[in-house]
């Protein structure tokens, strides 16, 4: 587990790069793809994966905030060794939908078992790629997700996202 930006967060926020689908090819006939996950102002990176474009990841980055609030970006590039890494695409996140859920969580004074608390359609504003809930399960505010990569001619990233507030931390 790579934790990142700790300091005195009233939470921990866990994202979860569990794979890609369909990623676009950069090199001859493949790609050499990580991600770069970016939180507020901590960045955490995946490994490489070589000669994929289907990888499998599944890193998990711990950031430590005050509450789930603003947008994890997601960058995928290309692995080079002699040259500039070539860019596969990136995606966002509001963190907004976690930040309603938890406070629902709360309201609702939920501490255990597993609850479905939100639903999170594609739009617009945002890069799901189908349908999403935010679900409360063993003290987590959980949301998993496909997103569509942009400004790249294919490729999508499944996450997950966990919110763990403080008193469930210790």
């Amino acid at each position: 587990m790579e934790e990142a930006g700790r300091g005195t967060g009233c939470g921990l926020l866990k994202v979860v790069v569990a794979r890609g689908r369909s990623l676009a090819i950069r090199d001859f006939t493949s790609s050499d793809p990580y991600v770069i996950v970016r939180v507020a102002d901590t960045t955490a990176k995946t490994k490489v994966i070589n000669s994929c474009l289907n990888p499998v990841w599944n890193e998990e980055m711990t950031f430590f905030m005050k509450e789930p609030v603003g947008v994890i970006k997601f960058e995928v590039f290309d692995w080079d060794r002699f040259k500039y890494d070539d860019k596969m695409g990136h995606a966002f996140l509001d963190l907004q939908p976690v930040a309603a859920a938890t406070k629902l969580r709360r309201a609702l004074r939920l501490t255990a078992g597993e609850t479905k608390l939100r639903k999170v359609a594609p739009d617009v504003d945002n890069c799901l790629l189908s349908d999403s809930f935010v679900m409360y399960s063993n003290g987590e505010v959980v949301l998993d997700a496909w997103l569509r990569l942009r400004d790249v001619e294919s490729g999508e990233l499944f996450i997950t996202v966990k919110w763990i507030e403080a008193e469930n931390t210790k």
